[in-house]
């Protein structure tokens, strides 16, 4: 009950009550009304964006939402670390595998660069959600590129490695007789006193001094080009084509192991040692050629000699004495 207030009339010599004027009365009953409709749309603005008037199927939906947020951003951390392996691997496969095949790396340019299409998330647009939902499907296009070009660099990459394997398997690498079986190296490459005529002339190969009969090997896999007597001078010759530039000669042979057009590989027994041809003992005398030109085999012995052993061969080969041929 609102309070009753008094004055003093002095002409009455009475307290009499004050009654407000009929404006006021108004204005009061306005200020009311506008503080109670700010109240009431303040109320309301607050119970609608909580859930106390939400219905249960607000509520449910509510979570949802919620649910969806944070699986987006579970996908979105979980595609942040994939991003971190793709880069590691792009970066493996430039720097070490496609430099140790010589081969040009992939320029990052290609590898992230974006996909094209102005509409091509159109169906995200408008939507309440539309820059995480634009984020994460960008990031999982992105990636899929990245992981398509990753596969097939490594598909070159193998099939790189599959023809360095058979490149290696080819050179000659090893010597063409054990060195049990070998009595010397008897003369090495280049200028040596010829054995008949005693004038120094040009050895395009080294000679193993070994009996007749001692096994000589393939050394590297190679195709038989020819195994006969034909070329003068060399006696029972075995030509190998290597591929790759590369080919080997056997000459001076006892008896063949092999016949022309065969495959043979490596360290396989393709002939054994004789002193046929323009020979002055038995051994085996042994070429290679690169690219159609001679030679030093003793820098094609890497594959079964040490390095004293290597020293031990390099400082025969080098002395100046008489060739078997």
């Amino acid at each position: 009950m609102a309070k009753v207030k008094y004055y003093y009339d002095p002409e009455k010599l009475a307290f009499l009550k004050i009654r407000p004027k009929f404006s006021r009365r108004i204005g009061n009953v306005l200020l009311f009304l506008i503080s109670a409709a700010i109240f009431g749309g303040v109320s309301l603005f607050i119970l609608i964006n909580t859930n106390l008037l939400a219905t249960p199927k607000e509520k449910a939906q509510a979570r949802e939402l919620a649910e969806f947020k944070a699986n987006y951003k579970i996908i979105n951390r979980k595609l942040e670390l994939i991003t971190d392996v793709l880069n590691e691997l792009e970066e493996r496969d430039n720097d070490i595998y496609r430099a140790y095949f010589n081969t040009a790396p992939i320029l990052d340019e290609q590898r992230k660069s974006g996909l094209g299409g102005i509409n091509r998330y159109k169906e995200f647009r408008g939507l309440n959600n539309e820059e995480l939902l634009l984020s994460t499907n960008e990031k999982i296009d992105i990636i899929s590129k990245q992981t398509a070009i990753q596969s097939r660099s490594l598909d070159d990459i193998i099939a790189l490695a599959k023809g360095k394997e058979k490149f290696l398997a080819s050179i000659p690498a090893i010597q063409p007789m054990k060195n049990e079986n070998m009595k010397a190296m008897a003369s090495g490459y280049g200028y040596r006193s010829d054995p008949f005529t005693k004038i120094k002339k040009f050895h395009a190969g080294m000679d193993f001094s070994a009996n007749t009969g001692t096994p000589i090997y393939a050394t590297g896999d190679a195709q038989v080009v020819r195994a006969d007597n034909a070329l003068s001078g060399y006696g029972n010759l075995i030509e190998l084509n290597h591929g790759y530039g590369y080919k080997t000669r056997y000459a001076h042979l006892s008896k063949f192991n092999v016949r022309p057009g065969q495959q043979v590989k490596r360290g396989e027994i393709i002939g054994y040692s004789g002193s046929t041809g323009r020979s002055s003992g038995p051994h085996l005398h042994y070429e290679v050629y690169y690219q159609g030109n001679v030679v030093n085999p003793l820098n094609y012995y890497y594959g079964d000699i040490n390095a004293k052993e290597f020293e031990l061969l390099s400082q025969q080969a080098n002395q100046e004495n008489q060739s078997l041929d």
